[in-house]
């Protein structure tokens, strides 16, 4: 497999999110990985990474490249830098995200496994979304099981 740079990887932007625009370069993707992604994302000052949330089958690490951000964990705030990293083991019922309160933009590595099948809690929200890779499908619900929008769009 040939390097990959920031110019050769599939770009993401998502700048009319609820949570403040993103930029995420999709380098596991790129590179054809299938067993964990691995992103590098561009936070702008203001943003949020997503709505806090966990994982029941897919581990996170995080790595901080530029910048400092805020971590939101459960209900922990913690200033992460540069050369620091936090890691969020599948299963453990803590929400957290990520937050961009300096003047410049953050820069960080993500990478997290790719179960099979996944659980993904926003607690604060009343939400979860069960994702099946093998059939492709991403249902929301409520925490009661009743079908839901996206975290990101309240009904």
């Amino acid at each position: 497999m040939p390097k990959l740079t920031e110019t050769d990887v599939a770009r993401e932007a998502d700048d009319d999110g609820v949570c403040g625009p993103v930029e995420i370069l999709r380098f596991g993707d790129s590179g054809g990985l299938t067993q964990f992604g691995a992103n590098l994302e561009i936070l702008p000052p203001g943003s949020r990474s997503a709505q806090k949330h966990w994982h029941a089958a897919e581990d996170e690490f995080l790595y901080v490249l530029e910048g400092t951000l805020i971590l939101h964990e459960g209900d922990a705030e913690i200033a992460i830098a540069a050369g620091e990293a936090a890691a969020f083991p599948a299963g453990r019922a803590v929400g957290h995200c990520l937050e961009n309160l300096g003047a410049a933009p953050a820069r960080y590595l993500i990478v997290g496994t790719r179960a099979a099948q996944d659980v993904v809690t926003y607690a604060d929200l009343d939400r979860v979304l069960t994702v099946d890779r093998a059939a492709r499908t991403h249902v929301w619900t409520d925490a009661a099981g009743r079908p839901a929008a996206s975290a990101y769009a309240m009904d």
